[in-house]
């Protein structure tokens, strides 16, 4: 009686260990739902992007300041910083929206490719194991893979605005308009 029951519990757990859970998820799901869980890098990629801008445009007119006079030069850093503020609101929701939009095309494939559907469970997870790890070391190049498409293909909408910027800047200054000739003063 008792082999009988330890068989029948053994083909009992056997088949329940074959079963599908009620809703395995595929892969994509899978990915879609670590894109999810990484909504805040992504968004981030955004920022970055629009802060590295502008702080490279903040370091260039840092430069100019000290070429004006003593009296002007506090007022025009404030009208500068605040320029460079607004550049920046303009174009970060800009950057954010559509790093968003390329995110899923961009680094779902490179999800798909580098990780297993049980990796990427662990993944959701977040356990301190060796696959987090394996993730956190392909995270960078990833976010980088993104960033990437985000400049090209915004490439025409930062540049335009930026080149206003830049104008702006230079007029506040009293630099020459970029790409201008420098014309002796008299």
């Amino acid at each position: 009686m008792l082999k009988t029951t330890v068989i029948a519990t053994a083909i009992a757990l056997g088949a329940l260990a074959a079963a599908p859970p009620a809703h395995a998820q595929s892969k994509k799901e899978l990915v879609t739902k670590v894109l999810q869980l990484q909504q805040t890098g992504i968004d981030n990629v955004g920022r970055a992007l629009a802060g590295q801008t502008s702080q490279r445009v903040l370091q260039a007119a840092g430069q100019a300041l000290p070429r004006l006079a003593a009296d002007k030069r506090e007022a025009v850093a404030k009208d500068v910083q605040d320029d460079v503020k607004k550049f920046y609101d303009d174009v970060e929701p800009i950057l954010r929206k559509r790093a968003n939009e390329l995110a899923p095309a961009t680094l779902g494939p490179i999800y798909e490719e580098r990780f297993t559907e049980d990796e990427l469970k662990q993944i959701i997870g977040w356990l301190e194991s060796p696959v987090s790890k394996k993730f956190q070391q392909a995270d960078g190049e990833i976010a980088s893979s993104l960033a990437q498409k985000v400049v090209a293909d915004t490439r025409p909408t930062i540049e335009t605005r930026l080149k206003a910027l830049e104008a702006t800047l230079a007029k506040r200054l009293g630099l020459p308009p970029a790409g201008a000739a420098a014309t002796p003063k008299k």
